[in-house]
């Protein structure tokens, strides 16, 4: 049974303020938001070749937004991203929402109808309506577009009950592409084939994720070694675990050999968090090492030092992996890791531009990319950003609600089935939420707590919330019309 159009409305309502909300930031803020980051992807962009720091995929995006020389058009292009990340939510959901909830009541007014679309229409709600998404969409940086890509890889495992090789093949190549726009999507491919393990999705399925995931990784590897002369994704990889034991690194209980005392971390400003400290200030011992933290010196001292740190303090790495976690959930944002690092991501009252910036942001668009703050609009998304923050405590709720929701299904034909909750987790909302939670750990783990790191998360701890919730599919349930997508043998537990 097709479902009427108008069970959609609740999602139609949230789109649509999703849209304007979107349209009045590009009227209000004409250019991107700058970042830190934002000039090493640009100047990749331009130059079409590898970053020295970071995976290049964003810079592809960017190569082909180029020919129309706007960054209006790179901002309209990002926002439209993060509104068909909302949509996947929605479409993820909803299957699930038919699959467990099969329309068999008569009339477009039956609670069966509606229910899955009311449901999946307010898990959209986190990922469409806060303003620090939209900002996020709206600064000259890769979160947008790796979360999109990663949301793509979860929705194709989840698609079928059990993933044929082409959803296999479509999960790798998207987890791949993920994870050559933000390092931090490369472990993710484990999460991917657990779930399909756990899924039954069968070895040509895996074997096509596998190897959909390699070819591209190993693609661009080979190219950074052709320019860079080094087989890998980046020449830093180790400075950023050296950031992160700066957080609790002490020297007299590691007692470095002396080639690696140039490597204990200074703080002369207590304002700045420690990793920042290490990393990017006067104090930094990169500063005193040539080529700086893409050198071949620094990223060895780096990685050396970062590791004694680690197996001579275990119990403090661990208390800070833990600590910044749980910072993703707090309810208020502190100036962390410094005081204005935190307000690069909301929408500035002011513009602000540098000589190097405009230099750089002219090859790119003539016009160039100053920031600029356009005014009726720009009152309106200033009064919007007031409104409607999302607190990081509703994320451990969606976190939560994901862990807890299939015990509401333990009880079934009239028996407590203490598995069954277990099993309905494993096969559905264990990728999205292993998926939300390795998105807060792995930064906290390898890097430093950065509030631009919680937001990717958000949207698969809406699909996990939403898949533990709804109970198991029946047997019988398609979700998909016979005349859309012909019967198979699984196309009747399609979740």
């Amino acid at each position: 049974m097709r479902v009427p159009h108008v069970a959609h409305a609740p999602f139609a309502v949230v789109l649509a303020a999703a849209i304007w909300i979107r349209v009045i930031a590009v009227l209000a803020y004409p250019a991107p938001l700058w970042f830190g980051d934002s000039p090493g992807y640009l100047e990749a962009a331009i130059r079409l070749r590898p970053g020295e720091t970071r995976p290049s995929g964003y810079p592809f995006l960017l190569r082909l937004i180029e020919p129309l020389h706007s960054f209006t058009a790179v901002v309209a292009v990002q926002h439209a991203i993060g509104l068909l990340s909302g949509v996947l939510v929605y479409v993820v959901v909803l299957r699930a929402g038919r699959a467990a909830w099969p329309q068999d009541e008569p009339g477009r007014w039956a609670w069966r109808v509606w229910a899955p679309g009311l449901l999946a229409a307010a898990l959209t709600v986190p990922v469409l309506i806060p303003v620090h998404q939209v900002a996020l969409e709206h600064m000259l940086m890769s979160d947008s577009l790796f979360t999109f890509l990663l949301l793509v890889a979860v929705a194709a495992v989840l698609w079928r009950r059990r993933s044929t090789w082409w959803l296999g093949a479509i999960a790798g190549t998207f987890t791949a592409f993920a994870a050559l726009t933000r390092s931090t999507g490369l472990p993710l491919i484990a999460v991917i084939l657990v779930a399909m393990l756990l899924r039954r999705a069968g070895w040509r399925a895996c074997v096509a994720a596998v190897v959909m995931f390699v070819l591209p990784v190993v693609g661009y590897m080979a190219w950074f070694q052709a320019v860079y002369g080094q087989f890998k994704l980046a020449k830093a990889d180790s400075i950023w675990l050296y950031g992160r034991t700066a957080s609790f690194a002490d020297c007299r209980v590691i007692e470095p050999r002396p080639e690696l005392r140039i490597m204990c971390p200074k703080r002369t400003d207590p304002r700045m968090s420690r990793p920042f400290a290490a990393m990017w200030t006067k104090d930094s011992a990169f500063r005193e090492i040539p080529g700086w933290v893409t050198g071949e010196r620094a990223d060895r001292l780096a990685g050396a030092f970062a590791w004694e740190a680690i197996e001579k303090q275990p119990g403090d790495y661990a208390k800070v992996v833990v600590h910044d976690t749980f910072m993703a959930f707090e309810w208020n944002r502190k100036p962390y890791p410094t005081p204005w690092t935190w307000l690069q991501y909301e929408f500035p009252e002011g513009e602000a531009w540098s000589d190097e910036q405009a230099l750089l942001a002219a090859k790119y668009d003539p016009d160039g990319g100053e920031t600029r703050v356009v005014r009726p609009w720009a009152g309106q998304v200033l009064a919007y950003q007031d409104d409607f923050a999302m607190p990081g405590t509703f994320l451990g709720i969606l976190l939560l609600g994901g862990l807890a929701g299939p015990f509401l299904h333990a009880r079934a034909g009239g028996r407590w089935r203490p598995l069954r909750p277990v099993r309905h987790w494993g096969t559905g909302a264990l990728l999205p939420w292993g998926t939300s939670l390795a998105l807060l750990v792995i930064p906290a783990a390898t890097a430093d707590f950065d509030y631009r790191y919680v937001l990717p998360a958000v949207p698969f701890a809406c699909i996990a919330l939403g898949l533990a919730a709804l109970p198991p599919p029946r047997p019988d349930a398609d979700p998909v019309p016979e005349a859309e997508e012909p019967a198979t043998a699984d196309a009747g537990t399609d979740a």
